[in-house]
């Protein structure tokens, strides 16, 4: 019996690690609703008229990824190609039969229990580029690409496209939903497009994953040319998640490096948003010094127990930007990031457990399951306001570097803040129609 119980516990062992080694990837649920949301107050849902109630969503994408089958009904592959292509990704949240009033109240309260699944129907893709420079006269693909891109823009409230780029060991589903969940809070009000770089989706493959970043990163500074050069978006946003990060600061040190002064603007940059970003620290200051000036703002979160950048850390043997040891930086970087973080738009929040209640210390997910930080992240993208505008408190280290905090009172700082912004909005649209 007890050699029977052996046996079984080896198997059932075999078992989990055979799932984890094909990279298993659980159902992502609809995160937390947003504090700024949760107390009934604010309704972004109803700010477009327009506004379809369906539990039906649409987001863009786009994708170095090798596809498969079908251009209406896409698969990609874990491996880089040599194109970029771009499409709409069709997701629901829910089941089909999910009601619009079921989805509605849970996105509005803090109602507790069982979320809904957050489900990808299908990849229609509409558009495709080489991967070099030189070859990218391609009129058919960038109209396609163009009029995918304005279309959107031209039926939503927001006139930015925000691009949302996944970290590791990340699958194509999974990508599209954390994308999807973030723009399904905007009210549906922002055009959002997902990079789907190809990840290995795989728990021991972060090597892999950090070779394939790197080959990722001119084919995502690619995209920020072709969105700047070919629509109508008036900023280009980004927000990026752990090992997200080693595909967007490459890509806009790459820009940075060779864009001139005089057309540093015509890129139209705005929030750059970095959440608990694996990459290291010295190689982080070093892209950030070659494009700092480009856009509205860049954002850096900070949680020094992040259990995964802890790892990461320990795997590669250099800090990570997203739980920094400025030990790791010269002293040169040092005073850089010192003056950065005090006269330009360079902005550290520090989130930890201390400062936001029901915050797992050791978070590393904190950008979408903590109704704080999400509500930060809605704000900043949506209404372009500095920390301080935002409800966040401002500290200065013993090294005279500043940081800024969420006070205890953030929840109803918010609700004002947002209430207000909200209503100025409503005027300017009743103004331009």
């Amino acid at each position: 019996m007890i050699r029977k119980l052996l046996i079984g516990f080896v198997v059932l062992l075999l078992v989990a690690v055979a799932i984890l080694a094909i990279g298993y990837q659980p159902t992502l649920r609809l995160m937390p609703t947003p504090a700024v949301i949760s107390t009934g107050d604010l309704n972004p849902f109803d700010i477009n008229p327009k506004q379809e109630k369906s539990n039906e969503i649409q987001i863009l994408f786009a994708t170095n990824r090798i596809p498969a089958g079908q251009t209406e009904n896409r698969m990609y592959s874990i491996f880089p190609g040599n194109k970029l292509r771009m499409g709409i990704a069709h997701m629901r949240i829910g089941k089909e039969e999910t009601p619009w009033e079921t989805l509605f109240n849970l996105s509005t309260t803090e109602e507790k229990g069982r979320r809904p699944a957050l489900r990808l129907d299908n990849l229609e893709e509409l558009a495709q580029y080489p991967l070099k420079r030189s070859k990218l006269s391609q009129p058919k693909n960038t109209r396609a690409m163009a009029d995918m891109v304005n279309s959107a823009l031209e039926r939503s409230i927001d006139k930015d496209i925000t691009i949302y780029v996944h970290g590791a060991n990340t699958a194509v589903y999974r990508a599209s939903a954390q994308a999807a969940q973030y723009h399904h809070f905007t009210g549906q009000n922002s055009v959002v497009l997902v990079f789907l770089w190809p990840s290995a989706e795989n728990l021991f493959a972060y090597g892999t994953d950090t070779r394939h970043a790197l080959r990722s990163a001119p084919a995502f500074a690619q995209l920020l040319r072709l969105l700047a050069e070919h629509t109508n978006a008036k900023n280009i946003n980004i927000l990026t998640y752990s090992a997200g990060v080693q595909i967007a600061s490459p890509a806009l040190d790459i820009i940075g490096r060779n864009t001139k002064k005089e057309q540093r603007e015509e890129m139209r940059l705005g929030e750059i948003y970095f959440a608990a970003a694996d990459i290291g620290v010295d190689t982080f200051t070093r892209h950030l010094q070659n494009y700092i000036d480009m856009p509205r703002s860049t954002t850096l979160t900070i949680n020094m127990r992040d259990s995964v950048l802890s790892l990461a850390a320990w795997r590669t043997t250099v800090s990570r930007a997203g739980s920094p040891d400025t030990g790791d930086l010269s002293e040169e970087k040092n005073r850089w990031v010192q003056n950065a973080s005090m006269e330009s738009a360079l902005n550290f929040i520090e989130v930890s457990a201390e400062t936001l209640s029901g915050m797992s210390s050791r978070s590393h997910d904190y950008w979408f399951t903590h109704p704080w930080v999400s509500s930060d992240v809605l704000t900043q993208f949506l209404f372009h306001k500095p920390p301080r505008e935002r409800g966040l408190v401002e500290n200065i280290r013993e090294d005279s570097i500043r940081y800024w905090t969420f006070p205890p009172d953030y929840q109803e700082r918010i609700i004002d803040i947002v209430t207000q912004a909200v209503e100025t909005r409503r005027s300017q649209i009743a103004g331009e129609e």
